[in-house]
């Protein structure tokens, strides 16, 4: 009966001029058909931005100079981008769409389109150079994907401005890799006979590429750690990034995963395991080769299986990586998830540490580098005795306690290398060696250069987060 009586009060949007939708649907407060999703829009461009929506201004477009500015805080994400906006113009370009890529004020920083129609694009500001804030030009699928952080179309009529009425845009936005709005991917079209399937296909088109950047600028932004792509099995839209270092305690989230697992920056800089989130094989983690590894986790504390491509840092020991092992390591794997070899039943960790104890005696050698490590101490904290706790220790980690806490003490001496300038003696005694030659000797072992070149390479080379290097314990 209620659906009923909202059927006899909703109004269609044919038959009615595009300014009296808008009274009837603001001022009113009636429900329209083939509004619903931009009502709210709609009421912010009349009320808060005090917009005419039979306003005939020609769109607001930029200088070349101006649009050279605003790309280069955004610099790193364009040059991520190329191979899905190639992609997605692919797609789209036989339509009619034109590709925008805007920045967080809606302005369009970089495109692909027919530059033999630019000028019919330019006088319809869906081009290089438009601005499509909401405060500006109203409901649009830039501006108010900008204002909503959603993916958003808008079809011809829907948009506030009357002079829109023959566009139509999807946007999607694209997140940081700190969860934070970056930038909004488009797709839009000027053809006045564009239809609501064809818009909807563009918006899905939009939004696998728009995720495709976040996972490129995600993976570039975190190559010195373990980078997760995991999706639940059986083919759900859900998809997270997270990134760990090599005890296997989160670095990083992207916004989907923020949002699952409730990882907000405080809970992320306080520090939080991946066991907390799932259940997996800790034997990965220990993965000599520098490939992917496809796994199935598990829920912690549920059934629910998850699908994983796990991607090993992009560096070695050594903090230096290749501008061709970085673009390896950044391409999207999304798209893969679904078709991993995997087996049926997620791998388990019998006979290792629990996840929980590791990560306890993995801190506890954190805190005490400088001191001497007893081996009876760690089995203790473990609650095991020293032989099980050592057969234990190997099997979770990789490697026996007395070499993972050597690489944890060349680790140390790497991040003071590329963070201070102690002399090297000092460093050595701060790291827990003996000496200088004692951590030059197991330095060279581990990472293949001298600590001297190592500290000139982090100088020298490219900018190196810090972050922890790749195979701890391997």
């Amino acid at each position: 009966m209620a659906a009923a009586n909202k059927n006899r009060t909703q109004r269609s949007i044919d038959g009615l001029s595009h300014v009296d939708c808008i009274d009837l649907v603001v001022r009113n407060g009636t429900p329209v058909a083939g509004v619903e999703e931009i009502a709210t829009s709609w009421r912010r461009c009349l009320t808060a931005h005090r917009l005419d929506p039979e306003i005939q201004a020609a769109p607001h477009i930029i200088t070349e100079k101006e649009i050279k500015d605003s790309r280069e805080s955004l610099r790193n994400l364009i040059l991520h981008a190329q191979e899905e906006l190639d992609r997605l113009y692919a797609i789209v370009g036989p339509q009619q769409y034109v590709v925008l890529l805007c920045d967080r004020d809606g302005v369009a920083i970089h495109h692909r389109g027919d530059e033999s129609l630019a000028d019919a694009y330019k006088d319809c500001g869906i081009w290089l150079g438009g601005v499509w804030s909401e405060q500006i030009e109203g409901t649009n699928g830039i501006g108010t994907c900008v204002t909503d952080q959603r993916a958003t179309t808008v079809l011809r009529g829907q948009h506030f401005r009357t002079r829109h009425s023959n566009l139509s845009c999807a946007g999607s936005p694209i997140f940081d890799p700190l969860g934070r709005l970056a930038a909004v991917l488009d797709t839009s079209s000027m053809n006045p006979q564009t239809t609501e399937q064809s818009l909807s296909l563009a918006m899905a088109a939009t939004k696998v590429s728009a995720r495709g950047i976040e996972e490129r600028i995600f993976r570039e932004y975190f190559r010195h750690a373990w980078s997760i792509a995991a999706a639940p099995s059986g083919g759900s839209d859900v998809a997270v990034l997270l990134a760990v270092d090599n005890d296997q305690r989160i670095l990083g989230a992207d916004q989907i995963a923020r949002r699952l697992f409730n990882l907000n920056d405080e809970v992320l800089n306080r520090g939080v395991a991946l066991a907390t989130i799932f259940e997996y094989d800790s034997s990965i983690f220990r993965c000599k080769r520098m490939q992917d590894v496809a796994s199935r986790l598990l829920r912690t504390g549920t059934d629910e299986p998850w699908n994983a491509l796990i991607t090993p840092p992009a560096c070695g020991m050594s903090g230096w990586c290749s501008p061709t092992d970085a673009l390896l390591h950044s391409r999207a794997r999304f798209g893969m998830l679904a078709h991993l070899p995997l087996s049926v039943d997620p791998p388990t960790n019998r006979g290792g540490l629990a996840p929980a104890r590791a990560t306890r005696i993995c801190e506890y050698i954190d805190s005490h580098l400088q001191e001497n490590i007893a081996l009876e101490v760690l089995a203790d904290i473990a609650q095991l005795s020293v032989h099980h706790f050592a057969r234990a220790f190997r099997q979770s980690l990789g490697t026996p306690p007395h070499n993972y806490i050597v690489q944890r003490r060349v680790e140390h001496a790497q991040q003071l290398l590329r963070n201070t300038d102690l002399p090297l003696s000092e460093i050595a005694i701060v790291a827990g060696f003996t000496d200088q030659s004692h951590l030059s000797r197991h330095f060279r072992t581990i990472t293949g250069v001298s600590p001297s070149l190592a500290r000139h390479r982090f100088r020298t080379g490219p900018d190196i987060p810090p972050l922890r290097p790749a195979h701890v314990g391997s």
